[in-house]
């Protein structure tokens, strides 16, 4: 066994680990980090958030040579679906991106180490290497940044062939007759819109009466209405309670939440999408005393730190949304918190979006959440029928809303559910990091024609003044 000296060893390089190293390897800290697989980029760049995006990029093109164009004047003839070539082009996006962070690793002068990573006490990682040769690695502080894996049914075991998670879900080989979606959350309405476009007759089974958890009942209204329209189906306040296979289909048992009927549907393949745990497992948190809640989530306190001086916990593993953005945002503060610096984190201003067609993309409060906290609120609320830009795309489907504090004019919350969602949230989160109202909004220059003018009229809408509808 060799042993190196560092300041900070991060586990875990998904977007909270690697930007946690970058920003301590900024601050003058000797940074390594230790992966367990071959390449960079944790869930969210391998399995996660890139492929999944490629994917849903690559079907709504293919959707829309077949349904779109004509009306724009461009005939194509026969459309055909070139599987192989769609899938290589996720995997080239996903290379070029985890070699992305290869070349970071470099620049900023992390060391990387590729193997599976056990905290031995505070102060020392042992990383056991696929050739079974172990090392062990000695610094000041220890970052957890381990993420999250899918939850596994008992009755729905994965073989990532006919019971798919969704990393399954990302390489299927064919596209499947039917297919069946054990989840209405972010991940199954994304893929389960992916394969449905891509020609798979697919059925979204959801234990609660909503689809997307708690994102605004209005906006989820709309997207449901868009999927139905291009032929998914969907069964709420249903649960599924066990599952056999029958010949080269899978046969699942449902039954409903309300009235307590009970029936059957087979499909080529079922994806379960029923959320995510906190991956722990063998990082020696129960030898050394690293505390975890009741969902296993690793125990912090307000630094990030855990139950052990020394060892610090961020992302997926620890409480809070399961989020990217949310955690690369807490790795840096924990960065800067080790140099002494004040990092912080506003856990209201954290956004939310789905990647279907249409979007749906939210930050803060919706007006149920907002109301249950004792608010007075005040919603503006602005089509995308109303929209020049929207029009001349083509797509008018959704709206945004903005949800303000009816006595400050503080805005709480917002939820956009149209074309490029996502990227028109932007505007609001930044306003709400800074303590903005609708009316700063509503004074705000935006360019003509931009999808971006939703946000602005919305903004009018508190106060009861939108100009264009």
């Amino acid at each position: 066994m060799s042993e190196t000296q560092f300041d900070l060893i991060v586990i875990g390089s998904g977007p909270g680990g690697y930007v946690g190293a970058i920003r301590a390897a900024q601050l003058g800290m000797k940074t390594a980090i230790v992966e367990k697989d071959k390449t960079f980029g944790g869930t969210c760049l391998n399995v996660g958030c890139i492929p999944s995006k490629a994917l849903l990029e690559s079907s709504e093109h293919y959707a829309r040579v077949q349904h779109d164009l004509e009306a724009h004047g461009v005939k194509v003839g026969k459309v055909e679906l070139d599987l192989k070539t769609l899938l290589a082009r996720k995997d080239k996006v996903v290379q070029q991106n985890t070699q992305g962070i290869s070349f970071l690793f470099k620049k900023n002068k992390i060391t990387p180490y590729t193997g599976y990573g056990k905290i031995l006490g505070a102060g020392r990682v042992e990383v056991t290497k696929d050739d079974g040769s172990k090392e062990v690695l000695s610094t000041k502080n220890i970052m957890i940044a381990t993420g999250s894996v899918p939850s596994e049914l008992p009755f729905l075991k994965f073989d990532e062939k006919k019971i798919v998670s969704s990393t399954g879900a990302l390489a299927l080989s064919a596209v499947p007759k039917t297919m069946i979606v054990v989840g209405g959350g972010v991940i199954g309405l994304e893929l389960g819109s992916v394969w449905a476009r891509l020609g798979s007759e697919v059925t979204v089974v959801e234990y609660t009466d909503r689809l997307g958890g708690t994102m605004d009942v209005d906006c989820m209204n709309v997207l449901k209405k868009v999927m139905e329209k291009e032929g998914v189906k969907f069964l709420l306040s249903t649960k599924v309670y066990a599952s056999r296979g029958e010949g080269k289909n899978v046969e699942i048992d449902y039954e409903s939440v309300k009235d307590g009927s009970k029936g059957t549907l087979k499909a080529d393949v079922v994806l379960v999408s029923t959320g995510r745990r906190p991956f722990s497992a063998g990082l020696g948190c129960e030898e050394i005393g690293v505390k975890k809640d009741a969902q296993g989530r690793i125990e912090i306190d307000g630094h990030f730190q855990t139950s052990v001086p020394g060892i610090y916990a961020i992302g997926d593993v620890v409480r809070g949304p399961m989020l990217a953005h949310k955690a690369e945002e807490e790795g840096v503060a924990c960065a800067e918190l080790l140099a002494g610096k004040a990092g912080h984190v506003n856990y209201d201003t954290v956004p939310s979006v789905i990647y279907t067609h249409p979007e749906i993309a939210s930050v803060g409060l919706t007006e149920e959440q907002a109301k249950a906290k004792g608010f007075e609120v005040a919603v503006g609320k602005f089509p995308f029928l109303a929209n020049g830009r929207a029009r001349a795309i083509g797509f008018t489907e959704g709206f945004a809303k903005i949800v303000a504090d009816a006595k400050t004019d503080r805005i709480l919350g917002a939820h956009i559910v149209g074309p490029y969602a996502s990227e028109i949230l932007g505007e609001v989160t930044v306003a709400m990091e800074f303590g903005g109202s609708s009316e700063d909004l509503a004074r705000s220059f935006h360019a003509h024609p931009t999808l971006s003018e939703v946000i602005r009229e919305a903004a009018l809408a508190v106060d009861k003044r939108a100009r264009q509808a």
